[in-house]
């Protein structure tokens, strides 16, 4: 079956799903295979639950007409996400970044939904499966999409850009994530940057962040460049205030004030790209600033938590030596008379993990806090002076029996350490 007779199957039944506990009458089953798993053992199961075709890549002993044989399906998924996508003439965003890229995305995606019918990543889908669903749940009325890509190696971003064929693009900074699959800082540019290299190939738009010197040098090439910053850019802004929600001033590009709710000064360049990405598509101040301020982080990103007494900056959904040293010195900064640390330890830097665990701890013993308390990771393998434990669940005891009052937090981890769990009910 060729990608158009199979895209007609997909016009009629434009659902499509990988996970048979999720399954809807009538979907689009894909029987996905990994390291751990293969969906080809539930093909029959999928369509036996109301699945109106299901495409395999292994022989199943069973004549059923509405399995559809591939060579590979995550390649037909990959292909068929295409030639969907080249249905469409609207403006595609591709975001990226080593920290911040779904605070962005969310950001952005608000400020657009505002005034037009907008299409996006849902949560965190943002890898070679994730990204070809999202480019298949956008219908036909949709007149932005915006599409996070994530990645922890060179060419995978290549790949992403090669089916969602981004017209605009960002990379919100190149940090240290991933340093392991990347091979250090400047493979996690190279790789980052191959959605720059695409936006310059195909006269596309990228959105840069005027501080950031590396996306000038990675910018070069692109024609059409919009800026944001604190100074020298398109839209410009300021902090206003920071305790603890960040407050923005935009005083170039748009004349505008926005009280956020979220949390932290390393969220201003999230928030100045959304405006520019706003006034760019011609989005009102009214509606930029309105879709901003309603705007509450989840899913453990920067969301503030009042329990009792207690404030708990809760920012685990992942960490790496950048986002790490930047929430560190955020929550040092805040007004408090008792602050508490609580932090995972950080994945994916391979051979510079040590370094990078030492790098924290020298850190944190530039500041005052009332306790800290390190899980996990490489933490263990470090002499420090600090609470240690192996996994959250044992944090998690500690945390209760303490019974704090007035006290703020930060609980800040890799999403392998499941920092979470310690307000776990």
């Amino acid at each position: 079956m060729t990608i158009e007779q199979l895209y007609r199957l997909f016009l009629q039944h434009p659902s499509v799903q990988t996970d048979t506990r999720q399954l809807k009458q009538g979907d689009l089953f894909f029987a996905l295979k990994g390291p751990n798993f293969n969906a080809n053992a539930f093909a029959l199961q999928a369509l036996q639950q109301g699945a109106a075709y299901a495409v395999i890549d292994e022989d199943i002993n069973s004549e059923d007409e509405r399995l559809i044989k591939t060579t590979d399906v995550l390649t037909t998924l990959q292909q068929l996400a295409k030639h969907h996508r080249q249905q469409f003439t609207i403006p595609f965003i591709a975001i990226t970044g080593s920290n911040g890229k779904t605070t962005t995305k969310e950001l952005v995606s608000a400020v657009l939904s505002s005034q037009y019918i907008t299409y996006t990543t849902k949560g965190n889908l943002n890898n070679h499966i994730g990204v070809p669903l999202t480019l298949l749940s956008i219908k036909k009325d949709a007149q932005i999409a915006v599409i996070e890509m994530g990645a922890n190696h060179q060419k995978e971003i290549e790949s992403y850009c090669s089916y969602t064929l981004p017209t605009h693009g960002i990379i919100t900074n190149c940090g240290k994530a991933h340093l392991e699959g990347f091979g250090g800082v400047e493979g996690v540019r190279k790789g980052k940057g191959e959605l720059f290299d695409f936006l310059s190939a195909h006269e596309g738009t990228a959105f840069i962040y005027e501080a950031y010197d590396y996306l000038h040098s990675m910018s070069k090439g692109i024609k059409n460049i919009f800026s944001y910053g604190t100074t020298n850019a398109n839209i410009i802004g300021a902090i206003k205030n920071s305790e603890p929600f960040l407050a923005v001033d935009i005083t170039e590009g748009a004349k505008i004030s926005i009280q956020t709710n979220l949390v932290g000064d390393y969220n201003l360049p999230n928030v100045l790209c959304a405006v520019a990405v706003g006034k760019y598509f011609h989005v009102t101040d009214e509606n930029i600033q309105s879709a901003i301020e309603n705007y509450f982080p989840s899913n453990s990103r920067s969301q503030m938590i009042e329990k009792g007494s207690n404030h708990i900056i809760l920012d685990a959904y992942n960490a790496n030596p950048s986002s790490m040293k930047v929430a560190i010195e955020n929550f040092a900064k805040l007004h408090a008379a008792h602050k508490v640390l609580l932090l995972g330890g950080m994945a994916e830097l391979g051979e510079t993990s040590m370094a990078e665990h030492e790098a924290i701890i020298q850190l944190i013993q530039q500041y005052p806090w009332d306790k800290v308390v390190l899980v996990g990771g490489d933490f263990a393998n470090i002499k420090h002076p600090y609470i240690y434990f192996a996994q959250s669940a044992a944090a998690k005891e500690w945390f209760i029996q303490q019974n704090f009052q007035h006290t703020y937090f930060l609980i800040k981890g890799s999403r392998s350490m499941q920092m979470e769990k310690i307000l776990s009910d």
